[in-house]
């Protein structure tokens, strides 16, 4: 079964656009859980835009389902990451300003930091994902550096997807197979929706964990929280069509 862990980042963004603590992403992340998600994910970034280190400490506290803390492995992450002791850090290699994910890492060049950073954390327990884009390469390189799994990168399949479904796909099913041959983990994250996700599920293997944000907590403007994360979850767990 393919899990859903749901990115709670946006409520967060909320919340600091106001001050004051509503919405409670505390809450919001219990309700997420109790609504059947397995998983909640958080992106802290430097400048605390959105998820605070005193949220990640509370949620800690209190989450039954698996946490995936996920960003740029900077010195404050890594320390946040190390002292709290997550399922899954999933390592991402943001520029500081940029507004969201866009691009995997090129684990060939970076294989010596990669190495060092993923054995601080899997010495500590935790599951290491890094997020990659979906070449052969680079999930060889992430294999090469320690990691337990990848994530690939989805932006480039919801984009292609409206016009050419089966082409979207496809570098994703054939990565998704070789990161399995080669003894990696498979999540996959950013721009997965109610429109797209169904057929990404059904054509890539493997596939052990969507992590879902944006498109998420944007449905649940419409469809309420609670029937927003149960349709994700049918999306995921339903059979194949056809």
């Amino acid at each position: 079964m393919t899990r859903l862990s749901v990115n709670i980042n946006k409520i967060a963004t909320l919340r600091n656009a106001r001050g004051g603590n509503v919405p409670d992403v505390i809450k919001v992340a219990l309700d997420c859980e109790r609504f059947g998600a397995d998983g909640i994910t958080v992106h802290p970034r430097p400048d605390e835009r959105h998820i605070r280190t005193s949220d990640v400490h509370a949620l800690r506290e209190v989450l039954k389902t698996e946490f995936n803390i996920e960003g740029n492995p900077v010195r404050t992450y890594m320390e946040l990451v190390k002292e709290i002791g997550p399922a899954q850090a999933t390592l991402v290699p943001d520029a500081e300003h940029v507004i969201t994910s866009n691009s995997g890492w090129d684990t060939i060049r970076n294989e010596h930091l990669l190495t060092d950073l993923i054995a601080e954390l899997k010495a500590r327990g935790i599951r290491v994902s890094v997020f990659v884009n979906p070449e052969e390469q680079y999930i060889e390189g992430a294999k090469k550096a320690g990691a337990d799994r990848v994530e690939l990168y989805t932006g480039p399949y919801a984009h292609v997807y409206p016009g050419n479904p089966a082409m979207a796909v496809q570098d994703y099913a054939e990565a998704a197979r070789y990161a399995h041959q080669i003894g990696l983990g498979v999540n996959a994250g950013h721009d997965l929706s109610l429109e797209n996700l169904r057929y990404f599920k059904e054509q890539v293997p493997f596939l052990d964990e969507v992590s879902i944000g944006h498109a998420l907590i944007s449905d649940a403007l419409y469809f309420g929280l609670q029937n927003t994360v149960m349709m994700y979850k049918r999306l995921l767990t339903e059979p194949a069509q056809g």
